[in-house]
C-alpha cells in the first residue's frame, strides 16, 4: 500500500510557498517542516505528499515520466488548481479538459523544480466525485 510520494527541490522555502498555496485549492494544508522537507496532508491527518532536498546534497532534479496526481472536488477546482499552478510560477502542460473516460476532467502542469504535476476530477453518474 503506498504511504506517500515525496518531490525534490532546489529552494525549499520557495516551494513551501507554492504548495501551501497550491495544495489549499485542493484541501491539502502543511502537516510538518524539519530542517529540508515540508509534509501535507488533510487538515488534522498525516502527511502523504513531501518537498524536501535530496539527502545527498546533489540537485533535485524531475523524473522523465513521473508524476503526482492530486484529487479535486469537481472541474472547477480542477481549474483553480491549474491556474494557481502557472500563477506561483509553474508552467502548463495540459490544459484543463475532459480526457481518458467520458467524466474524467484533468489538467497538468510542472512545479517550480519542473516536477510534474496531474489535478483530476472523474464525477461519478450522478455528478458527484467517487472514489
Amino acid at each position: 500500500m503506498l504511504h506517500g510520494v515525496c518531490l525534490g527541490t532546489n529552494d525549499l522555502a520557495r516551494a513551501g510557498v507554492f504548495y501551501d498555496r497550491l495544495l489549499a485549492s485542493v484541501g491539502m494544508v502543511r502537516t510538518m517542516e524539519v530542517d529540508n522537507e515540508i509534509g501535507y496532508g488533510p487538515a488534522g491527518g498525516k502527511s502523504c505528499f513531501w518537498v524536501l532536498t535530496p539527502y545527498d546534497g546533489q540537485a533535485a532534479s524531475f523524473g522523465n515520466g513521473t508524476q503526482v496526481t492530486f484529487r479535486a472536488t469537481s472541474n472547477t477546482a480542477v481549474d483553480g488548481f491549474h491556474r494557481l499552478a502557472i500563477e506561483l510560477g509553474g508552467i502548463d502542460e495540459g490544459a484543463p479538459g475532459f480526457r481518458y473516460r467520458p467524466r474524467y476532467y484533468g489538467a497538468y502542469c510542472r512545479d517550480l523544480d519542473g516536477n510534474k504535476l496531474h489535478v483530476m476530477f472523474e464525477a461519478d453518474a450522478e455528478g458527484t466525485g467517487r472514489d
